[in-house]
């Protein structure tokens, strides 16, 4: 079957869901038997988001081919249950004048003149082309907002993909608000009328309209947004706020959004059965108690930071069938605030996050010492396992213990940039290697060998797993026959390099760190088997 392609743009103002929308909708079509994938083209210069800073643009998300994506991609890992992101399902403006460019200079273009059209654009309409493949629908979602000049090159693409693919293979959804003004007590509909027809003047009529808004959209202004649009009526779709984005696809599906896109393609396929999503907003909401789990980190100002994590923590509460409020804690301010290390004696769990640099990482190993020291359930993720290790090499074994990140010159490399070689007897050595300060970064799903009988393998149910890495520092295997006798157990190695993966403290109801993100993998329908033993803990700890 020819690939249909959905493509989905944003007006008025950002940050109105168009990611969530359009994994809602990818949820309902999976649901009815079809074969989903998304791609998200974000207009930036960036070759990608791997260097961006957190507060500019939040998590970086890892797909399992190791590419460095946007967070959105989250998402539709998390809304889909058969599809996988790669690297092929994100690109930016930057990749594709990359590409452009090195072509040519190749001599690609044999000397011509290089546009943005036909040759940025031809790029573009190739690379959506190829997200598509194999796939029964390819939704595309374009970053940023109508009326920006960065995306003007991909909405010009998707003009001419439209025309190329027809009426029957390509449909345009357009989110949009409707503001509701509390003075005159009613919503407006104008900038929903501007947004479209700022649309319209560079050559694309949506076909659905999607209306995100505070308050309940009356069908008097359904109509007229219909009227005003251009748009059939059944194909303005009204999304009021939800008290949980995981009620979106039953929303969409109640007003048969799915049902005028199957028609619009000529898909004859099963109605969709939405009974498990039914499932998780019903645990959800009937969630019996509260935990409070403790996020040191230092980007805490800006939860997307941590997006995947929150989710992840959301997730284990739902199959635990209790609510997880996360109380923010920012690290710089726990290493000298009394207040805030309060907050963390409150809290019925700690966890520690990704992230990069020293700043920080004295609160957050305060934080690691008192979760070690007072039997609170603590999980550290990436930098939180390499912390909890520095940690316990300072204070158990009294090592002047440090990363090779923060201090190059430091007397106890535990964590540094690995490299491996091979003594006299052939065998696998491991040393801190300060030669190189870029490293080679970890991405991406790498398999680990879990150590049988710990913790960590009893959680899985397995000695085998595949996690996904964003990392290039490493724990120095020449400490790990002093921490395990000082009672830190090393539970799981990377099966290639046997560099570790995970510690433990088997003396401690719950202490695990892993090297890598388990957030990435967890799903609303189901969790992360790390998650839901961390919350579990949690409960009993409560």
């Amino acid at each position: 079957m020819t690939t249909k392609f959905i493509f989905v743009t944003g007006g008025v103002v950002s940050s109105l869901g168009k990611g969530i929308a359009a994994a809602s909708l990818a949820a309902v079509l999976e649901a009815r038997g079809l074969k989903v994938t998304m791609t998200k083209m974000d207009p930036y210069i960036n070759v990608d988001p791997g260097t961006m800073s957190p507060f500019q643009h939040g998590e970086v998300f890892v797909t399992e081919d190791g590419a460095e994506t946007d967070l959105d991609l989250g998402y539709y890992e998390r809304f889909l249950r058969r599809s996988k992101m790669s690297k092929a399902n994100n690109f930016t403006s930057g990749r594709i004048y990359q590409t452009v460019l090195a072509k040519e200079r190749r001599g690609d273009y044999l000397g011509g003149t290089v546009q943005v059209i036909p040759h940025i654009t031809d790029e573009i309409k190739h690379k959506i082309r190829a997200s598509g493949e194999g796939y029964d629908i390819a939704i595309i979602e374009i970053g940023g907002t109508v009326g920006d000049i960065e995306s003007l090159p991909f909405m010009e693409a998707v003009r001419q993909l439209q025309v190329e693919l027809g009426r029957s293979n390509s449909l345009l959804m357009h989110l949009t608000l409707v503001p509701y003004i509390a003075s005159a007590g009613e919503s407006k509909t104008k900038p929903t009328q501007h947004s479209v027809k700022e649309l319209r003047s560079i050559g694309l009529q949506p076909d659905v309209l999607i209306c995100r808004s505070e308050q309940t959209i009356s069908e008097e202004n359904r109509q007229k947004i219909a009227l005003f649009t251009n748009v059939e009526t059944r194909g303005v779709i009204l999304c009021e706020d939800a008290k949980s984005i995981y009620q979106i696809p039953r929303r969409f599906y109640e007003q048969d959004l799915d049902d005028l896109i199957c028609e619009r393609f000529g898909l004859t396929v099963p109605e969709a059965d939405l009974s498990d999503w039914d499932l998780v907003v019903q645990d959800l909401f009937n969630a019996q108690g509260e935990v409070v789990v403790a996020m040191v980190g230092k980007y805490v100002e800006l939860p997307d930071a941590y997006k995947s994590v929150n989710e992840a923590l959301l997730h284990a509460g739902i199959h635990n069938k209790t609510k997880v409020r996360i109380n923010y804690i920012n690290a710089e301010t726990l290493e000298h605030d009394n207040a805030a290390f309060d907050e963390l004696k409150q809290a019925d769990a700690i966890l520690v996050p990704g992230g990069f640099g020293e700043r920080g990482t004295l609160g957050k190993m305060k934080a690691i010492e008192y979760a070690r020291t007072h039997n609170k359930p603590f999980l550290g993720i990436c930098l939180g396992m390499q912390l909890a290790v520095i940690e316990f090499a300072r204070n158990v074994l009294g090592l002047q213990a440090n990363s090779t990140e923060f201090d190059r010159k430091t007397a106890h490399p535990i964590i540094g940039l690995i490299t491996e070689w091979f003594d006299e007897k052939g065998e696998l050595q491991i040393r801190s290697d300060d030669s190189d300060l870029g490293g080679t970064m970890r991405l991406g799903a790498q398999q680990a060998e879990l150590v049988a009988g710990s913790k960590l393998a009893k959680i899985y149910g397995a000695n085998n797993i595949t996690e996904r890495h964003r990392h290039r520092y490493e724990m120095n295997n020449r400490y790990i026959e002093p921490l395990e006798q000082a009672g830190m157990k090393i539970s799981g190695y990377s099966a290639k390099q046997h560099l570790v993966e995970a510690i433990e403290i088997d003396h401690h109801p719950w202490f695990v760190a892993v090297q890598y993100h388990p957030e990435f993998t967890s799903s609303p329908r189901g969790g992360h088997p790390l998650f839901n033993s961390f919350i579990k803990a949690a409960m009993a700890d409560s």
